[in-house]
């Protein structure tokens, strides 16, 4: 649910999530007992891209942001940091574009017309794809869907599938959110507890006044990471991933003239799905497996 990147922030509570990982440090491939992730399929295993002709391109800036971690922020030794900087250059790598390529931060209002005014000639900056932006922009394939999950607590005897282990249950959710709507659409049976924010609603699974939560998958896998969480709680079933209530993904957006330009990150996005350089980079950055059961 991508809408306008600000917005989405807000609803994702991921203001509130930057605060927290302001000073994300990217995590080794094989840390911990997560050697590996199934990421989902976003490109069929049979599909082929034709890589465009760029014996022409000059040179290709994409443009990015500082505040919106781990897909991109400042490290702690200042250098431009996360998710969408290792991805730019490995589409950089796999187009044979390397000494071509360079990668600029602005900030997030900036985006739309330094890609307009030829300042850059694509975002990565989590830039939601809505019908507006379409009419404008081309983009990329989607390269990463954020899922919807279930959190309860690690104690909890439930096991199963969510529909039948949490009917009649309470499960929390933010008001008026996306994932409240997902929630009551895929499991009307469920109690759904609804909640003024995400703080509320984590303390609420905290304190077990609720027996599960429903929200962004990230979150609550970076939430129960840290200290606050204090090992509390696990994710449980899933992932779920909905166009309709979530949107298309984490996609790159270019100029509408740039056709050939957006197949080419194409052609290099399923040939990273494809030899295990994605699943590399997600590992990078995400502490739990957002898409494990």
């Amino acid at each position: 649910m991508w809408q306008d990147r600000i917005s989405s922030l807000k609803s994702h509570g991921l203001f509130a999530l930057c605060l927290l990982i302001a000073a994300v440090v990217p995590l080794p491939a094989a840390a911990g007992e997560r050697a590996s992730v199934d990421l989902p399929i976003l490109f069929d295993t049979r599909e082929r891209i034709a890589r465009p002709d760029l014996s022409g391109i000059v040179r290709l800036r994409f443009l990015t942001t500082v505040d919106f971690p781990p897909f991109n922020f400042i490290d702690q030794t200042g250098k431009l940091s996360g998710f969408h900087v290792d991805l730019v250059r490995e589409v950089c790598r796999e187009l044979a574009l390397t000494e071509k390529c360079q990668i600029q931060a602005v900030t997030f209002p900036e985006l739309e017309k330094a890609l307009l005014d030829g300042n850059g000639e694509a975002v990565a900056a989590g830039i939601a794809v809505t019908a507006d932006l379409r009419r404008r922009f081309a983009f990329s394939r989607p390269f990463m869907r954020l899922p919807a999950r279930f959190a309860v607590a690690r104690k909890a005897p439930f096991a199963g599938e969510a529909r039948t282990a949490l009917a009649g249950r309470k499960v929390g959710v933010v008001a008026a959110s996306a994932h409240e709507a997902m929630l009551k659409a895929f499991f009307p049976k469920v109690e759904a507890q609804a909640f003024p924010d995400r703080a509320a609603l984590l303390a609420a699974l905290k304190e077990g006044r609720v027996d599960a939560v429903f929200g962004d998958g990230m979150q609550l896998a970076f939430w129960m990471s840290g200290a606050d969480a204090a090992g509390c709680c696990r994710l449980f079933d899933g992932p779920y991933i909905s166009e309709r209530f979530l949107g298309e993904g984490m996609t790159i957006m270019l100029r509408k003239e740039d056709g050939a330009l957006a197949g080419a990150i194409d052609h290099a996005l399923l040939a990273l799905s494809r030899n295990g350089r994605l699943q590399e980079i997600y590992l990078r950055y995400f502490p739990v497996n957002l898409y494990g059961g």
